[in-house]
Order: C-alpha cells, then structure tokens, then sequence
C-alpha cells in the first residue's frame, strides 16, 4: 500500500506549472509577459474580494446588516494581507523546516529572489499573487456568520487563522509539504482555499449557533441585483484565480480560463434548471450561486482537464452544492448563512476529487495515461480532502473557543435584532442633526 501510495505523483504529474508544486530549476532571466500576466491576475483576484464579494454577500443579507458584512470582507482582506506579508509568506513558501511547515527567514519578504525558483517570475510577483489568495480566503468564511459575530472576534480569529490554517495547508500541497510529496494536486485552491474555508466556516457557525429567526421569511435577501452584480464580478475576477494559477502566460492560462468560463456557465443554467423544476421559475439568486459553485468545483482541475470535463465537473457542482444546501440547512438544521460550506467547501472537494479521474489522458487530461490507475489517483486526492478538512476543522475549533475566552463570539440578542450596521460599527454617529 505504502508502495502504490508512492507511485501517485508519478501518476498525477502534469507538465503545467502549478503553484509550487513542480520540480525547481535555476532560471537566469524572468520573462515579462508572464510577470504582466500574473500582476494582472493579482489584480483581478483582488477584485474579486473587492467588491466582488462584499456586493455577492451583501445583497444576501438583510439590509440593516449590509455595511457590517461590507465591513467584514474588507477588514477580513486586509488584516489577512498584513498577516501573509509579515510571517505567513514564509511559513507557506519558505525554505521547508520540514514536510508540515516553512521557515521564517523570509518574514517581512525579506530575502526575496529574483526569480521564483522553477518560474520565470520575481518572487516578489509570486509572493504578490499568492497574497490575493491568501487575503479571500478568510473573506470567504464572513458569509457563514454574518448577522451575528462580534466584529473583533472576527478580527483576532482571522489573524490566527491566516497562519495556522492557511499557511500551513499551502504548505502542504503548494510549498513542497507533505501532500504535495504524496502526489496530491491542486490547481488553484480547491483545498487551499475553498475546502479550508468552507470547513472552517462550518465549525463556527456549529459554535456560534444559529440566528434569530432562522428559517423563516425575515432573513430572506435585501438586495438580490446586488448579489447578482457580486457574482459577476467573481466571475471574471477567477479567471486571474484559475488562469493566473498557470503562473505562464501561456496556454496553461488560457486553457485555465476556458475551463473556469465553461464550469461556471454550465453550473449556473444547471441551477436553473432545477429551480424551474421545484418552484415552477428561476432567479437571479440561483443563478449567482450555481455559478459560484460551479467556479469552485473547477478550480482545483482548470489547468488539467479537458474542456469536456469542465462541462461535467460544472454540472455535477451545481447539483451537489444544491444538495449540499438542503443537507445543511434543511436537514441538518444549521445556520451557515450564505451557504460557504455548502458552495465553496463541496464545491471544492467534488472538484479536488474528480480531477483523480478527469487527469486522465483517455478523457483529455494531462496526468496518468493507465485507467487502471483511477482508483489510487481518486484515492490520493481522498487523502488530501481527508486531512486538509480534519486539520482545518480541529485548528478552527481550537482557535475559535481560545479567541472567545477574551472576545466573545457572538453580538447580544439586542444587537443582532437591532442590526450590526448600527449596533457594532458605530454607523449612526455620521448621521448628524
């Protein structure tokens, strides 16, 4: 077994550079068309979280609440940000201590190179784009708790997450860590980013509880078109997720962005389609969300996969994120308030594990060319869904109870009622007479 386990990075390899995952080699000259490319994609991923998500998220919640979540996302960016360039860079790509987790020579970006080793990019354009990546990731989770968590929680929260969450994750599949050395992949964050945030996500509000009112009309959306302008943001900002992830502005990017598009339109006409099967219409709020989905399935397989199976990979998305959905709210009974589990944790880990199969050469992809060889390339990629969710679902945990001893999680029920616009954040001492 621990044979057969070996062999799978061998079984998954793939030509692309994604990441930090492949081989290093000495490049003398950095090419500027791909440093201009990845800038770019820094910028679009950044657009994304700014204002992409703050107008998805916002316009779900209802109105008295729209400035906190606005507040949450950009505080969430920014704190994340300061975070990575102070210590998490180099905890995540840094020279390795070991298989878990990098070292801090490289704290405050200082011993930056001129390249990025095995890229044609300075490391500064490498540490900028993985920054972007790193900031969205906490902003995710806002979706989870919004409506009730106290505004410092969040804050004190995210800083330690960034970095004993996120960092150590990148680590592991990014960084030369130890799921990269078993042969696991992923592209552009199905695990990093959207599997470690949608767990963690869930942990929190399973700690928080749910809110006043939960699963009644009072907390339907305020804004839908709000929501609906937010996916489309998201939408053409993840082609600087997915297609920057090449980290070449070659056509591994372009490939990338063809795959990301053809998920996401199919995902969201799927979403539709089920909704005018079980309410008789389809709406906007379906369409963003499928949409999302499908953009989150794809991401841990954009660069590898065929276009064929870009389009099954964004059917499949929408229908088990929409599952997902009914199984956590309805069945379940838990508040996770804009579905980030649901979407973006399902949506990643259907995405890491299909790739077992879609990298296959007979169905296009770029890896394995044996079909028998499936079974363990799919069993891999379980491995890295495993321990990626089990580990960001202790540390949440932990983090979370500990952030609560000196800052409670939760508003106070006349808070939450009154609005977090108001009662958190202080809004009302604009309003002069």
């Amino acid at each position: 077994m621990v044979r057969k386990i070996g062999l799978a990075a061998a079984l998954l390899a793939v030509p692309h550079t994604a990441m930090a995952q492949d081989g290093m080699t000495n490049i003398a000259q950095n090419d500027s068309g791909d440093t201009a490319w990845i800038l770019v994609s820094s910028a679009l991923v950044l657009l994304m979280t700014l204002p992409g998500l703050a107008l998805f998220y916002g316009g779900l919640v209802r109105a008295k609440n729209f400035l906190s979540v606005a507040l949450q996302v950009a505080a969430v960016a920014g704190l994340a940000s300061v975070m990575w360039i102070v210590i998490g860079y180099s905890l995540a790509f840094g020279p390795s201590v070991n298989a878990v987790i990098g070292g801090t020579s490289k704290w405050m970006l200082n011993d930056l190179t001129i390249l990025r080793e095995g890229l044609l990019l300075p490391e500064s354009t490498f540490a900028l784009f993985q920054m972007t990546f790193a900031a969205i990731t906490p902003a995710l989770m806002v979706g989870a708790w919004v409506d009730r968590a106290r505004f410092g929680w969040v804050l004190a929260f995210t800083a330690l997450w960034s970095l004993l969450v996120y960092a150590p994750v990148a680590h592991w599949i990014w960084g030369g860590g130890w799921l990269g050395q078993l042969g696991v992949i992923d592209f552009a964050g199905g695990l990093v980013v959207h599997a470690t945030a949608g767990v963690s996500a869930l942990v929190v509000v399973l700690l928080l509880g749910k809110r006043q009112g939960f699963g009644s009309a009072q907390l339907l959306p305020h804004a839908p078109g709000l929501t609906m302008l937010g996916a489309m943001l998201l939408w053409v900002g993840w082609f600087g997720f997915n297609g920057g992830s090449a980290l070449t502005a070659t056509d591994d990017a372009s490939t990338a962005i063809i795959n990301t598009h053809l998920a996401a339109a199919v995902a969201a006409l799927v979403w539709l389609g089920i909704e005018k099967i079980k309410f008789g219409k389809p709406t906007t709020i379906g369409f963003a969300t499928g949409a999302i989905a499908g953009l989150a399935t794809i991401t841990p397989a954009a660069g590898y996969i065929a276009p064929g199976a870009a389009i099954l990979m964004g059917a499949a998305g929408s229908f088990i994120c929409y599952q997902a959905i009914l199984l956590v709210k309805n069945r379940l009974g838990i508040d996770d308030s804009l579905d980030v589990f649901a979407v973006h944790g399902a949506g990643g880990m259907l995405g890491t594990l299909l790739l077992g199969l879609f990298i296959w050469s007979g169905l296009g992809g770029t890896g394995y060319s044996f079909a028998g060889d499936i079974p363990l390339a799919m069993g891999v990629q379980a491995i890295g869904i495993l321990a990626v969710c089990v580990f960001s679902a202790f540390m949440t945990a932990v983090l979370a109870v500990g952030v609560s001893l000196f800052i409670p999680m939760r508003v106070s029920e006349d808070e939450e009622l009154q609005g977090l616009d108001a009662s958190s954040h202080g809004e009302r001492a604009w309003h002069f007479d």
